[in-house]
């Protein structure tokens, strides 16, 4: 199945979220789960990070509160709110 993971950060968390990065960053790469997807969001500005979002694929939605629970973002505090959707994918245009 394949699941959206999108991350709220908290107000004033920037500096929080920078010093977990690189931590964030090898957690992902380890491939808990299958990260199909994944990246900041950011205001209009493109630059200014207010969140996280992932596109996985997992067995279920437990793989995937798992996942969520380990990342070093998620133990740092800095999100607001996390909401994590299922999603029935109908067109892929990435060559």
């Amino acid at each position: 199945m394949y699941f959206v993971i999108r991350c709220i950060d908290k107000p004033g968390m920037l500096d929080v979220r920078l010093g977990n990065m690189q931590a964030h960053k090898d957690y992902v790469a380890a491939k808990p789960i299958k990260v199909l997807l994944s990246g900041p969001l950011t205001e209009d500005d493109g630059e200014t990070i207010i969140g996280s979002f992932f596109m996985v694929e997992a067995a279920d939605r437990a793989a995937v509160t798992e996942f969520q629970n380990n990342d070093p973002l998620f133990k740092a505090g800095i999100w607001q709110s996390v909401d994590v959707q299922a999603f029935a994918k109908r067109v892929d245009n990435r060559g």
